[in-house]
């Protein structure tokens, strides 16, 4: 099968990234095909096939006759098993594209410590995803994206239900909107393999406090937010910028934009919904 005629794979793809990801392939007159571990009904172009990338049940079925595989499925911990069974279902079914996205710093934020894997493990569990996909022997190409609005906006949202918000003295971020991310994906995986491209950013770097005090003002709330001292080695990376890429700000959203887009249109709902 020729590989610009073959469907192309997306794990995650009922996520909020892997979502944008297959609609932006099937937009480019692509068939994709989504592993996904609850069942789902097929749509044109789209085919939803059952699989569960951590026990590896139905995975080979899901890669066979596949070309180019886009692992977005991630979590919070778990990654490398994820990444091991879908590296050996499309080792075998002879894949020739793995394209991957990965977190700026992964390779920058110590977890070696007992502490440092507790608060911020999924930093070393994408960097050992990224190693088996490197090590695969399957052509591939890495993307390492910055934290998306829509991670951050989930995390105030929980932290605005305090009456005094806590967070981590002299952090800064640079979120990226999902969209652009998802914009960059499709366009490797239609390309080549190229191995690690360089980082995707968000085009501002925030201190962390100053993205929740947006947050908070286009909510209306008021809350005492209270910067915190956090100890060890990853904390004292994320202080020096090892989770940002200054040089590759190449993300069109900023975190106002996003802002008003997503809560202005939470808004337009519930006053449909009102009436």
């Amino acid at each position: 099968m020729r590989e610009n005629t073959a469907p192309i794979l997306v794990t995650g793809g009922t996520g909020t990234l892997g979502r944008q990801v297959v609609a932006r392939l099937r937009d480019s007159g692509r068939a994709v095909r989504v592993v996904s571990r609850s069942p789902r009904q097929n749509r044109p172009g789209i085919d939803y096939v059952g699989g569960d990338l951590g026990t590896g049940v139905g995975v080979d079925a899901a890669v066979r006759g596949v070309a180019t595989v886009v692992h977005c499925a991630g979590s919070a911990k778990g990654d490398e098993g994820k990444a091991r069974n879908l590296v050996r279902a499309a080792s075998g079914a002879g894949v020739s594209h793995l394209v991957y996205i990965s977190v700026v710093g992964a390779d920058r934020i110590p977890t070696a410590s007992r502490l440092d894997r507790m608060m911020f493990g999924y930093f070393g569990s994408k960097l050992v995803a990224e190693e088996i996909v490197a090590g695969s022997g399957i052509p591939f190409t890495t993307l390492r994206a910055t934290q998306f609005h829509d991670l951050v906006l989930m995390v105030f949202q929980q932290l605005a239900k305090l009456p005094v918000v806590p967070l981590p003295r002299d952090f800064r971020l640079q979120p990226v909107d999902s969209d652009d991310v998802a914009n960059r994906l499709a366009e490797l995986a239609l390309g080549r393999p190229v191995g690690i491209v360089p980082d995707l950013a968000g085009p501002r770097i925030y201190q962390f406090t100053e993205l929740m005090h947006e947050y908070l003002r286009a909510t209306c709330r008021r809350r005492l937010v209270v910067p915190m001292p956090m100890p060890g080695k990853a904390a004292a990376a994320f202080r020096s910028g090892a989770n940002l890429a200054p040089n590759h700000a190449h993300g069109k959203g900023t975190w106002e934009q996003f802002l008003s887009g997503r809560l202005g249109a939470q808004l337009r709902q519930a006053a449909t919904s009102d009436q």
